[in-house]
């Protein structure tokens, strides 16, 4: 009887490397990954389409920008009926979605906040609440559709990975929407992870890479909101530095615990006639949403975007904008339709950050950038984020110690006020669901086997 002789190390690992339990994995997360880049840039332009029929339709002479008063209470009431009956788990941002399903372990809880279904249904819903006006944005849907995408490639290449290849779409979702690599990593590991395992490392700079160069492909290299060369010159600047930090990050506060408590007393309310009262919600807020951008000759509509842009390269915006964006912005948030809060809270910090610029007589540009960045750090209660992400949207790279001071004087104003994170604190109310589901349907198949007994 011969001796099998055992191939050569080189020979073994060849063929390790040709195996297809080996590179199916791989494929299909490259796959997802690209997807998540292509699905952004569409998402992006879909965003954009929307806004600009709005604004088309609703401006002009005479009774045409009156036109809200009717289309955005009407197309509130339509997203948030849709959202409920429809594709529940779209509500709202996508982000705390993304965190709950990462603390979920069943597949099919997961399922009910992260689906291919769910990735385009939260696409359509956030264009058609862009199209009847509504101040939302599309970066925190994102998230939401990229690590639905990335769950999906999941499930088709058999990767155990879950919670990781949730961390690692919603990394490459922000990555894609903002074109910012970088934050799109300090997002994962900031505000996505918190208990962030370094074994996840590759998934999330894989996605991110990859889905960057999709989106880089379709719609080329470009800084979101232009490139601003302010930086602060001297004292008064500073002065500008410290008070955008404070002010927006009391503010910050102010968004967060108004959105958790007003959210928490109209899920209460509801309990009762969840669509009749739901209904109602929505139809409120969009009338609130209408008639706020009406008086304002519709600057608070949509996402911001223009306005942002236009104080960050030095125009003042008028000083009441930000407070009119605030209130639209919260209406949004509660009116229980699909949209972000990113691109709003950056047009409102932008106009708090106009606002404390005319009145300390600093650079307004620069007041515009430190604004968003206190304030934004104060919604989310990320400061990391807030200034990566700002940073790489505008191109300050003069502004990095003052983003910083900025943003983490934000942070620390606004957990004196409020010390519960904003999008944490809502998927504890979607886990919440979850559990009460869970429970309901454990009573009514131990009822059954009582009864048999």
């Amino acid at each position: 009887m011969g001796v099998r002789r055992r191939q050569p190390a080189v020979f073994r690992r060849s063929r390790a490397l040709t195996s297809a339990r080996l590179w199916r994995p791989r494929l299909v997360f490259w796959f997802g990954a690209l997807a998540i880049g292509a699905t952004s840039a569409a998402f992006a332009w879909l965003a954009d389409a929307a806004q600009h029929l709005f604004h088309s339709a609703t401006t002009g002479p005479g009774w045409r920008q009156f036109i809200p008063l009717v289309l955005t209470p009407g197309g509130f009431v339509l997203c948030a009926w849709l959202a409920f009956r429809v594709l529940p788990g779209s509500q709202g941002s996508g982000i705390p979605q993304a965190i709950a399903a990462r603390h979920l372990r069943d597949d099919k809880e997961r399922q009910g906040f992260l689906s291919i279904r769910m990735a385009f249904g939260k696409i359509a819903l956030t264009v058609a609440g862009l199209l009847c006006g509504a101040s939302i944005g599309r970066e925190g849907p994102t998230v939401q559709v990229g690590a639905s995408l990335m769950l999906q490639a999941a499930r088709l290449g058999g990767m155990a990975q879950a919670r990781g290849l949730i961390l690692a779409g919603s990394a490459a979702g922000i990555a894609a929407a903002f074109n910012t690599p970088l934050a799109g990593i300090v997002f994962a590991i900031e505000e996505m992870g918190r208990a962030y395992q370094a074994r996840t490392n590759g998934l999330v700079l894989s996605a991110v890479i990859i889905a960057g160069l999709a989106s880089l492909a379709l719609v080329g290299n470009y800084t979101y909101f232009g490139v601003t060369g302010s930086k602060p010159t001297g004292w008064q600047d500073w002065v500008t530095v410290a008070a955008c930090g404070v002010i927006g990050g009391g503010l910050g506060a102010a968004f967060s615990t108004l959105t958790l408590k007003i959210t928490r007393r109209i899920r209460r309310w509801r309990t009762d006639t969840p669509q009749t009262r739901m209904i109602l919600v929505a139809a409120t807020a969009g009338l609130i949403v209408a008639a706020i951008g009406v008086a304002m000759g519709g600057a608070t509509f949509g996402t911001g975007y223009d306005q942002a842009r236009s104080a960050i390269e030095g125009h003042a915006l008028p000083v009441w904008f930000f407070a009119g964006k605030f209130i639209a912005s919260l209406a949004s948030t509660l009116a229980g339709i699909p949209g972000g809060l990113f691109a709003p809270s950056l047009s409102v910090g932008a106009g708090l950050g106009s606002a404390i610029g005319e009145l300390t007589g600093g650079d307004i540009g620069l007041a515009a950038v430190l604004g968003m960045a206190g304030y934004f750090a104060g919604v989310v209660q990320a400061p990391m984020t807030a200034f990566v992400i700002i940073l790489e949207m505008t191109g300050g790279h003069g502004n990095v110690i003052p983003l910083m001071v900025a943003s983490m004087l934000g942070y620390g104003t606004s957990r004196l006020f409020s010390p519960e994170p904003l999008y944490h604190a809502l998927s504890r109310l979607f886990i919440a669901d979850v559990l009460r589901k869970r429970r309901a349907e454990a009573t009514q198949v131990s009822e059954p086997s009582a009864q048999k007994t």
